[in-house]
């Protein structure tokens, strides 16, 4: 037994065992199945093709979530309950206030003016012969990782004192101009601004690619039949454009907007969640890995996950009525 336990090898053979063996029972059902009908084989064939996937999910999703809501009403080494001690220290402590702080305004400002952005760009590039490299380079960012991202702009934001050469690009440039250089990380509160740029530079390219998808989906009568209405580009975007997208909008917005209120990279790359651009995310970190405290740690954790839940039914809720109105 200590083979499979404690040997590398031991542990790959035991996996491929309980994989044959899985697959074996599965092989099983599904020839038990073929020997019932009605309701009674639909229940079998469903055992047998979302059987595994359920168990998955169970495992690898379900159980943790519940794992870390008890987690959240522990102690740090989640030795003995302490209540709401740790929800109570989320929202008092100035540290956690200041990461709610930020994160309103991350998931404020990068959804609205990555849309906005994604948008314009959109309708101005839509049927231009260089339709398609103008696309390319806004989207360009979507190909690098977030961590990527933090990096290239860490070096654009780089600061050094006065009278030293400046390798940053922006301070470089400002002193070039016989400017003093400035600190774009350290200070905040603009610190945080500087940091959810990098986010918007990301995130505009994603919300374009799905939006001209969406305007070139406009059917090409409705287009028509506003032109000759005599509808200027003001009418035509506000009346006709808006209106027909809005399902993507809806998706676009909620998806950018769930990544945002998640965002970790960006910020632990570029200013190590320091001089006050700290979020929730980096603060769940925080606390649960560097500082060992579980139960706070796990108390934003599910403060994250409520926060996300309102967004995901409304975006449900919009897919439905889009729905039952296409259905009518």
């Amino acid at each position: 037994m200590d083979f499979f336990l404690y040997s590398k090898t031991g542990q790959m053979v035991l996996a491929v065992l309980v994989f044959a063996a899985v697959v074996a029972a599965l092989m099983v059902v599904a020839r038990l199945a073929d020997r019932f009908a009605g309701r009674t084989r639909i229940a079998w064939t469903l055992l047998v093709f979302a059987g595994p996937a359920l168990l998955l999910l169970g495992v690898g999703l379900i159980y943790p979530a519940l794992r870390t809501m008890v987690m959240s009403f522990m102690d740090g080494r989640s030795q003995s309950w302490v209540g709401l001690a740790n929800y109570r220290w989320v929202f008092t402590n100035p540290e956690s206030i200041q990461s709610f702080v930020n994160t309103f305004w991350w998931v404020t400002l990068v959804p609205l003016v990555s849309t906005t952005i994604g948008l314009i760009y959109a309708i101005l590039v839509d049927g231009k012969r260089f339709e398609k490299v103008a696309k390319s380079l806004l989207f360009m960012p979507m190909a690098i990782s977030f961590v990527g991202a933090g990096i290239i702009w860490k070096f654009v934001y780089e600061y050094r004192g006065a009278e030293q050469t400046q390798i940053g690009l922006l301070n470089a440039f400002l002193t070039g101009l016989g400017v003093e250089p400035v600190r774009f990380l350290q200070d905040g509160p603009w610190n945080t601004f500087f940091l959810i740029f990098i986010m918007i530079w990301i995130q505009a390219g994603f919300a374009m690619v799905l939006l001209s998808a969406a305007i070139k989906g406009i059917p090409a009568d409705i287009v028509e039949a506003a032109r000759l209405d005599g509808v200027n580009s003001w009418q035509m975007f506000r009346s006709i454009t808006v209106p027909s997208i809005r399902p993507t909008l809806v998706v676009v917005l909620t998806t950018i907007s769930i990544a945002t209120l998640k965002i970790f990279d960006i910020t632990r790359t570029v200013t190590g969640a320091r001089f006050g651009t700290q979020v929730l995310a980096n603060q769940m970190y925080d606390q649960s890995f560097t500082f060992g405290n579980n139960g706070v740690g796990s108390a934003l954790a599910v403060v994250i996950f409520v926060l996300v839940i309102p967004i995901i039914i409304y975006n449900v809720r919009q897919m439905l009525r889009n729905r039952e109105v296409r259905g009518a």
